[in-house]
């Protein structure tokens, strides 16, 4: 991810943890006699006073093991009782799932630090297909409060395949790491204002390392990290909850009619530069993430307050689309693959995305699609 703006990995520790699996749910279909398996797990837990944020990276979840095919990946907030937390409470920003290479064995101290970030030597990010720079919006999975109702079901005969002993390097074993940004909305003066992360309401100055907000920076990831607080109505009092991510994760044993789908994120902010080495971390290489939108003119109506953007790209090799999901914030107005993004400028966003996560395959004729 971008070294500034990382959506998973720049703003939250990790918190080496077990994650405990709540069931297992095995299903069989009638197609060539495979199973679809599925299980349902649980993050570790998370606090949350009104007005606050958490947001961890927990390394070490469960998660199904092997040379196998993903089918998909669902999640949501829930508490200590299994009870679905309503949005407008806690603002799911998002979630993301990543694959891991750590060296093995790591030491007892090492197991449990929790302050041990992810560009130590002893990890490997694995990545997606691309195409953002460095480790910029390198998940496998991952949506945001749109997660609810958005399907992440990958089609027969399509699969994510992970797990494969030739891409391991020598020396470290697999593994996958889960982030959870979670923002709570309850008694807070400015709802949209604090999950657009606007930097007045978290009294932020500095980013989470120390560093001074870029001039004019006015909202975004670098102003709702880990342990900050948006403002309260004043004498408003809530309760400390206890929260989890509840995801549950499809797979099939893979076998020789699984067809391998490789994992596209494009960004509609990616400028189409990269970093040679010499100008790593400059703010005008590659993808940045998140951008904002300025309000329109006084007075004018609805219908002309769009704001659009757009971007050209290639993706390295080609193929058949097999699944395709927008990911925008409140005021998306929509995306497309072949065309742009459109937000509301009725009033300002800060701090909004557009990302396109596409699953693409070689393309092989005369394969029978289905779901389940």
């Amino acid at each position: 991810m971008h070294k500034d703006s990382k959506i998973c990995m720049f703003l939250a520790l990790i918190w080496i943890a077990t994650v405990y699996a709540e069931s297992v749910i095995v299903t069989s279909t009638q197609s060539n006699e495979r199973k679809l398996k599925s299980a349902v797990f649980r993050s570790p837990a998370f606090v949350l006073g009104p007005g606050q944020v958490q947001n961890k990276i927990y390394l070490g979840i469960d998660f199904p093991k092997g040379h196998i095919a993903l089918k998909g990946f669902d999640a949501e907030v829930v508490d200590e009782g299994g009870n679905s937390i309503p949005l407008h409470e806690t603002y799911l920003h998002h979630w993301l799932v990543e694959t891991l290479y750590h060296k093995m064995p790591l030491t007892e101290e090492q197991t449990k630090a929790q302050t041990r970030r992810l560009h130590s030597s002893n990890y490997i990010v694995a990545g997606n297909d691309g195409i953002c720079q460095d480790d910029t919006l390198s998940q496998i999975f991952g949506l945001g409060s749109e997660t609810r109702h958005t399907s992440t079901f990958i089609p027969d005969p399509y699969g994510i395949v992970v797990g494969d002993p030739k891409q391991i390097p020598e020396g470290y074993v697999e593994d996958w790491m889960l982030n959870v940004h979670a923002i709570d909305t309850r008694g807070v003066v400015n709802s949209l204002g604090c999950t657009e992360c606007r930097c007045n309401l978290y009294n932020v100055t500095k980013d989470e390392y120390g560093r001074p907000l870029r001039e004019n920076y006015i909202g975004g990831l670098n102003c709702c990290y880990e342990g900050t607080q948006c403002q309260l109505k004043e004498g408003f009092q809530g309760e400390i909850r206890t929260l989890y991510l509840k995801y549950t994760v499809y797979w099939m044993n893979l076998d020789e009619s699984i067809v391998p789908v490789r994992t596209y994120i494009l960004d509609v902010t990616d400028t189409g530069q990269r970093s040679d080495g010499s100008s790593s971390g400059q703010s005008h290489v590659g993808c940045q993430v998140e951008y904002d939108v300025a309000p329109c003119s006084a007075g004018s109506p609805p219908s002309e307050c769009i704001y659009t953007r757009e971007a050209h790209m290639a993706i390295p090799q080609g193929g058949d689309v097999i699944y395709a999901v927008a990911h925008q914030h409140t005021g998306g107005l929509g995306s497309v693959l072949y065309g742009q993004a459109k937000y509301s400028s009725e009033i300002r966003h800060t701090g909004v995305m557009n990302l396109f996560y596409l699953l693409i395959a070689d393309s092989v004729h005369n394969v029978s699609v289905s779901s389940y």
